[in-house]
Parts: C-alpha cells; sequence; structure tokens
C-alpha cells in the first residue's frame, strides 16, 4: 500500500502534464508479473485476481463447475428471489422519513472519503459533484447492495486524452475499491469516477453537494422479470463451466478465445439493458448482478489469467 501511494504521490507540477499523466498510468497499470495494460477489466467493475491469496478458497464456483457432466447450474437454489424485491420505502439508515434528504451524517462521511480518495491520488483536478446512486438510492435495496459512490470530474481539466485519463481513474478507483473494506451500516461503498456529462443510467441519483436529487427514484417505476434474468444468468453460468472444462482439459489458446467471446456477450448483455426503458431494473442487468453476486464473473476473471499464465509456462 505505501509503494501504491509513492507511484500516485508525484509532483502536481509534472502530473498536470500529458507526459506526467502517462508516466504515471505507466506504473501504474503496469505492476506485477504482467506487462503492457491492466490487470483489470474496466467495463466489468471486476476486480485483480486473487493469485496466490490466502482467501482464494473463499471464492466460489458456480454449480457445476468442474463437473462437464453436471452442467445446468441452479442458480434459483442460491439467489434469494427476494433480494430483489420492491422495497416499500427507501432503506430509513440513510434517507429521512421524507425521503427528501440523505442523512447528515452518512452525507459528511461519504463526502470526507470522496475528498480523500482525490487528495491521496494528487490529480490536479476539482470534484465537480459527489453523487449517491445504484439500488441503495432507489426502492429495489437489499442486504446485498452497495453503496455506488460516483465522483464527477472533468477529464479535459485533466489531459486532452480523456480515454487515457478514465484509464488512469479506473485503475486508481478499481485498486482503492480492491483495498478498503469501507462499510457503512454493513453497505460497502464501492468509489466509481466519472467524467463530466457521462450518461449514468439509473432512476436514483442524489448529488451530496446540493443535497438534491438529480433523479429522484419512482416506486411505480421497479418492475423486475426475476424469471427471465435468472435464465439469462444461467446461461452464461452454464458457458463459464464449459469453459473451465476447457482450461481443465490443458486448451489454454481455446479457452482465452471462449473467455474473452463470452465477456464481450457479458458487456453487451448489460449495455443492452441500461440502454432499455427499464434501465437498471432490466432483465440483462439483474441477470449481471446475479452473476456477480455468485462470484461467477470473478471466476471467469480468475480462468483467464490461469489459462494464460500455464499457456507461457514452461514445464
Amino acid at each position: 500500500m505505501d509503494k501504491w501511494f509513492r507511484i500516485l504521490a508525484e509532483d502536481r507540477a509534472s502530473r498536470g502534464s500529458p507526459a506526467g499523466i502517462r508516466r504515471s498510468m505507466h506504473k501504474l497499470l503496469d505492476k506485477g508479473p504482467q506487462t503492457d495494460g491492466s490487470p483489470y477489466d474496466d467495463e466489468d467493475n471486476e476486480k485483480p485476481r486473487l493469485k496466490g491469496k490466502k482467501n482464494r478458497n473463499q471464492v466460489s464456483a458456480p454449480p457445476g463447475a468442474g463437473d462437464v457432466g453436471g452442467i445446468g447450474p441452479a442458480l434459483e437454489e442460491e439467489v434469494e428471489p427476494e433480494s430483489f424485491e420492491k422495497q416499500e420505502a427507501l432503506n430509513y439508515k440513510f434517507w429521512k422519513e421524507d425521503g427528501i434528504r440523505l442523512c447528515s451524517k452518512v452525507s459528511r462521511r461519504l463526502t470526507r472519503i470522496a475528498n480523500d480518495f482525490m487528495r491521496d491520488l494528487e490529480v490536479v483536478a476539482n470534484i465537480e459533484d459527489i453523487r449517491f446512486t445504484g439500488s441503495l438510492a432507489n426502492y429495489n435495496w437489499s442486504k446485498y447492495s452497495d453503496i455506488d459512490l460516483h465522483l464527477v470530474v472533468d477529464f479535459n481539466k485533466i489531459d486532452e486524452d480523456t480515454e487515457l485519463v478514465k484509464s488512469f481513474f479506473d485503475a486508481a478507483r478499481m485498486r482503492w475499491n480492491d483495498t478498503h473494506d469501507i462499510k457503512i451500516y454493513g453497505y460497502e461503498v464501492e468509489i466509481y469516477v466519472e467524467n463530466v456529462g457521462e450518461s449514468h443510467k439509473s432512476s436514483g441519483v442524489y448529488s451530496l453537494m446540493t443535497s438534491e436529487w438529480i433523479a429522484e427514484p419512482d416506486p411505480n417505476s421497479v418492475d423486475i422479470d426475476i424469471s427471465l434474468a435468472r435464465k439469462k444468468s444461467d446461461d452464461i453460468a452454464t458457458q463459464v463451466n464449459l469453459i473451465d472444462h476447457i482450461v481443465t482439459k490443458g486448451k489454454y489458446k481455446s479457452a482465452l478465445r471462449a473467455i474473452d467471446r463470452l465477456k464481450e456477450k457479458i458487456r453487451r448483455m448489460r449495455k443492452a439493458g441500461l440502454d432499455s426503458p427499464k434501465q437498471e431494473f432490466s432483465p440483462e442487468n439483474i441477470a449481471f448482478k446475479i452473476l456477480r453476486r455468485e462470484n461467477i464473473l470473478q471466476k471467469l476473471n480468475d480462468m483467464k489469467y490461469d489459462a494464460y499464465d500455464n499457456m507461457m509456462s514452461i514445464k
């Protein structure tokens, strides 16, 4: 962790130039045994693999994994259907009784977390807004919810190459999310950094800086087709199990191609759901949440690294 902050705690002047940003990106993204890129997949919101970790056994495989004869996971037995049901009110631990304002204690703590995150990066940029979104800012919250804390930054004020800036912030916030385990009333805080004007597909978005709703949630708009979502997630889980079988057979090149195709399919599925009228309540997005909740996305990510490492090793 100290090395991480030494990497990022560079001189503000050098960080403000394109060359300085690129030097920071190089140091940030090329650590560890891999080269030429980040060990993360930006659009999947996945965390880095846990190679050699002491808690690897905590990563659960989907039902039927490693048993090709038993492919066809019954996710309905593992995911509680009530966890996706509509709630009668917003979570009372976070919202005042009228549901209009976030509790001041929560607001102050989240604001401090956001400011600490930016200050530790030493990036020359102002936070344009701090937003609380996700299921805890809506009527579909459950015990599985996270606190989605979005920091809005003008990427152009850092460097004209906004894709480079996005990659920098993605790597930084993923490392932060992986390193920290901050919980507020039992719910984990997850940081995201978005560009000014970026479209955020959510029907519940609250500004901590203005103490007002940007998009106020409507309880009548919550309509979740959990059956269809499970069908979609089961299909993905089955494909993960098939790929796991390919890896077990030692066909690493074929496995890597299959993993990349499946990851792209998952991205397209979720994007289609978020772009649909139902947005975060779409079956596609709920299917993505089921896959993430059951650690199937993590398993797929781990398999990609394992397949590559085995393919490149000489025994």
